[in-house]
C-alpha cells in the first residue's frame, strides 16, 4: 500500500462535503490503492453534526480510510494536508449584494489562504468550491505568498460537467464521445460554454447542432442549470457538486486524455488576452500533477465578446475585494 495522503475538506457537514467524503473514501479521486486521511473542518456550531458525518464514515469501513480529524481549528484542519476543497462558504441570501457576499466570503476564504501557507504541505493542490468559487480562490491564494499561485484552482467542472449533458442530450451522442468542450470566464451567469473548437463522435460540434439553439437555448440552459435544480428540489447542488469535485481533482492528479482538455479556474497569466490576477476558467491540459493552458485556439467576433463580458465581471468582482488581496 502507498503512504497515506491527507485531504482536508471545509464545510464537511454540508451537503457537498458530505456526499465526496464518501468518495474521496472509496477512493474514487485519488485510486483504489491510495489510502486517505480524512480532516474534516467546520465552524463551531455544526461540529456536532462532524459527528455524525464522522461515524457514517467510520459504519462504511472503507479499507482506503486511515483516520478522520474533525476540528474547527484552521491550523489542525490544514496541517499536513496534500489536498484541500474549500467548499463551506456564507451562501447569497435574498436582498443581499453580490458585493457584501463577496466581502463576507472573503473573511472565510482570506484566513484559509493564510492557514494553508503556514501549514499545509508544500506541494499542497487546493480546490475552490465555495461561491462565488472563482474570486473565493484569488482571496486564498492572495493570502498564501510561500505558495504557487499555480496550487489554488476554482471549480468550473460541474459547468463543463452540465455543458457536456446538454450536447449529448441534443446529439443523442454518449458522453464519452465529445472532447474539446471549454468553459470559459466565472462560474456565474456571465460564464461562456463554448463548442466551437469541440468534437462529438470525430465531428465538430458546431455542424452537428443549430447554432441558433446553441445560442439561444444552450448558453443559457448551461448558465442557468443551478436554478433550475433550486426550483426542482428546493435546495442547491449537491451530489453533481461534489462528483464534479471529484472529477477536478482526479484530472488534476491523474491528467486528462492526450486528444481532450477540460475547464478549469485557474490564475490568469494573462493567456488569450485576459487580465492577470483573476481566477479565471481556461481549456487546460493536465499531465504528472500539473496542467497549462491550451494555447492558439481561434476565436470568432462572438467568442471574444463572450469572454470579455465574464472578464469584465470577474475584474468587478476583485475590485469589491482589493482590501482582501
Amino acid at each position: 500500500m502507498k503512504p497515506a495522503v491527507r485531504i482536508a475538506i471545509t464545510g464537511a457537514a454540508g451537503n457537498i462535503g458530505y456526499a465526496a467524503a464518501f468518495r474521496i473514501s472509496s477512493g474514487e479521486m485519488l485510486g483504489k490503492d491510495q489510502p486517505v486521511i480524512l480532516q474534516l473542518i467546520e465552524i463551531e456550531p455544526a461540529l456536532e453534526a462532524l459527528k455524525g458525518v464522522e461515524m457514517e464514515l467510520l459504519d462504511c469501513a472503507f479499507p482506503l480510510l486511515e483516520e478522520i480529524i474533525t476540528t474547527a481549528d484552521l491550523s489542525v484542519g490544514f496541517k499536513d494536508v496534500d489536498y484541500a476543497l474549500l467548499i463551506g462558504s456564507k451562501p447569497r441570501t435574498k436582498g443581499m449584494e453580490r458585493s457584501d457576499l463577496l466581502n463576507d466570503n472573503g473573511k472565510i476564504f482570506g484566513p484559509q489562504g493564510r492557514a494553508i501557507n503556514d501549514h499545509a504541505s508544500r506541494d499542497v493542490k487546493v480546490l475552490v468550491i465555495g461561491n462565488p468559487a472563482n474570486t473565493n480562490a484569488l482571496i486564498a491564494m492572495s493570502n498564501a505568498p510561500d505558495l504557487s499561485s499555480a496550487q489554488f484552482t476554482s471549480m468550473m467542472r460541474l459547468d463543463h460537467n452540465r455543458a457536456l449533458n446538454q450536447l449529448a442530450l441534443k446529439t443523442d451522442t454518449p458522453v464519452s464521445d465529445i472532447t474539446r468542450l471549454t468553459v470559459w470566464g466565472n462560474h456565474s451567469l456571465t460564464q461562456y460554454p463554448d463548442i466551437n473548437h469541440c468534437s462529438i463522435g470525430g465531428e465538430s460540434a458546431t455542424s452537428l447542432v443549430d447554432m441558433s439553439w446553441y445560442r439561444e437555448s444552450f448558453l443559457s440552459k448551461v448558465q442557468k442549470r443551478g436554478a433550475e435544480i433550486i426550483n426542482a428540489r428546493g435546495a442547491s447542488s449537491a451530489a453533481s457538486a461534489a462528483s464534479a469535485a471529484i472529477d477536478h481533482m482526479r484530472a488534476w492528479v491523474f491528467g486528462t486524455p492526450d486528444d481532450d482538455w477540460t475547464s478549469m479556474g485557474i490564475a490568469s497569466t494573462g493567456d488569450y488576452g485576459i487580465s492577470e490576477e483573476l481566477m479565471f476558467s481556461f481549456p487546460v491540459r493536465c499531465k504528472n500533477g500539473d496542467y497549462e493552458v491550451v494555447r492558439g485556439l481561434d476565436m470568432n467576433d462572438f467568442s471574444q465578446e463572450m469572454i470579455q463580458k465574464t472578464e469584465k465581471e470577474l475584474l468587478e468582482e476583485r475590485e469589491a475585494v482589493i482590501h482582501l488581496l
